[in-house]
C-alpha cells in the first residue's frame, strides 16, 4: 500500500511517529458497530473488485477518523491520498489529484467542511461519475472540458458534520458517527500503547488514565507519555495508580478528565450567569477563548457526561455541574 500526504510530508510520518496507530481493523479497539460493518462492505467491495463507496467520518477530535481512513485503504488493499479541506484552495489543485489517482484509490479529506465552495462543487460529478469539469478560458468564450477519472473512494471526516452542504453530505453513501469510548476499551488501548512504548503500567494505572481520558484514546496516549515521564522523574518507571494519580493531578486534570479550561466553562456558567441559559458568544467573551474552542473541544465532552445542556435559549448547567464544582444546585431552578 502506497500513502501520500497532497502538500505536505508523507501520512506515515504523521500517524506512526510512536507506533501506536492500529493498521487494521483487528488492531483498531473500540467502536465495534462500525469496525463489523466496516468488514461486511470493504468484504463485499472486494468481492466485486469495486471501490468502496464513499464514506463520510463524522465525530469530535481524537477518535479515530484518520486513523480508520488508513485502515480502510490497508484492508482495501489499496493506495491513499491525503489532503485537508483547507489546502485544496483552487479547483485545478483538486483537479490534479483526483486525474492522478489510480483505480479503485482513495483519497482521504480531512476537516472536508472547509472546502472551497467552488471546490466543493468539482467533486459532485467526481463522486457520482467519476468525472470532472473543468472550465477553459472566461466569458462568452469559455469552454467545458470533461476529464474520465478512475473510480475512487473518497473518505471525508469532520467534527462539524453541521457545516458541510447538504449536496455534499447526500453523495456519501457510508455514513458513521465515532462516539465517545468505554472506560475498559480506553484500558485496552493504554496497555496496547504502553507495550509498545516500552512501558510498566499496572492495571491500577491504566484504569486511572482511562477514567481521565474523556472518553478520547488521543487523549489518552497523550496522557500515558506525561505519566511516564512524571513515572520516570519522581517514582521507579512504573505507572501504578498512585503514581497516575499525582501525575494527573499535576496536570490539573481532575477525577471526571475536566481540565482547566473545562472547569473555567462551568464556573463562568455557575457563577457568572447563574447556571444560564446564557448563549456561546457571550461565553466565549467571557473566557476569552473562541467559540469553535468550546463548542468543537469543550462540549461535547461536557454534554456526553452531563455537565451542561443545549436548549434554544442558551447554555444551562445541570445539577451535575453545581455538585462537581462544589457549590450548591439551589442557586437556580432545575
Amino acid at each position: 500500500m502506497r500513502t501520500e500526504r497532497i502538500a505536505g510530508r508523507s501520512l506515515d510520518e504523521d500517524v506512526t511517529q510512536s507506533g501506536l496507530r492500529p493498521r487494521s481493523l483487528d488492531e483498531f479497539i473500540g467502536q465495534q458497530e462500525i469496525k463489523e460493518k466496516l468488514r461486511i462492505y470493504i468484504a463485499a467491495a472486494r468481492g466485486r473488485d469495486e471501490p468502496l463507496d464513499h464514506v463520510l467520518l463524522h465525530g469530535p477530535p481524537g477518535l479515530g477518523k484518520t486513523t480508520l481512513a488508513q485502515i480502510i485503504a490497508t484492508e482495501m488493499g489499496v493506495s491513499i491520498r491525503v489532503s485537508s479541506g483547507p489546502a485544496v484552495e483552487k479547483t485545478g489543485d483538486l483537479a490534479a489529484i483526483l486525474s492522478n489517482l489510480h483505480p479503485r484509490d482513495l483519497f482521504f479529506i480531512d476537516e472536508i467542511h472547509r472546502l472551497r465552495r467552488n471546490v466543493e462543487e468539482i467533486l459532485y460529478p467526481a463522486m457520482e461519475d467519476a468525472k470532472i469539469d473543468i472550465i477553459l478560458g472566461e466569458g462568452p468564450n469559455a469552454q467545458t472540458l470533461r476529464i474520465d477519472l478512475p473510480e475512487f473512494t473518497l473518505v471525508g471526516a469532520t467534527t462539524r458534520t453541521g457545516l458541510i452542504s447538504a449536496p455534499m453530505r447526500d453523495r456519501f453513501q457510508v455514513i458513521f458517527r465515532l462516539g465517545f469510548y468505554a472506560v475498559e476499551d480506553l484500558i485496552s488501548i493504554v496497555v496496547r500503547s504502553s507495550g509498545l512504548l516500552g512501558i510498566d503500567v499496572t492495571e491500577d494505572g491504566a484504569r486511572e488514565l482511562a477514567r481521565r481520558a474523556r472518553g478520547t484514546p488521543r487523549i489518552a496516549n497523550r496522557l500515558l507519555r506525561r505519566t511516564r515521564d512524571y513515572a520516570e522523574i519522581k517514582g521507579d518507571g512504573t505507572i501504578d495508580g498512585e503514581t497516575a494519580r499525582r501525575a494527573l493531578d499535576m496536570l490539573r486534570i481532575d477525577t471526571v478528565g475536566l481540565n482547566d479550561l473545562d472547569r473555567a466553562f462551568l464556573t463562568a456558567l455557575v457563577t457568572k450567569f447563574d447556571g444560564g441559559p446564557v448563549g456561546l458568544e457571550t461565553l466565549a467573551a467571557a473566557l476569552s477563548e473562541e467559540k469553535d474552542t468550546l463548542t468543537d473541544v469543550v462540549e461535547p465532552y461536557l454534554l456526553q457526561e452531563g455537565f451542561i445542556q443545549r436548549t434554544p435559549q442558551g447554555r444551562l448547567a445541570t445539577e451535575r455541574a453545581y455538585e462537581h464544582l462544589g457549590r450548591p444546585a439551589t442557586q437556580r431552578l432545575f
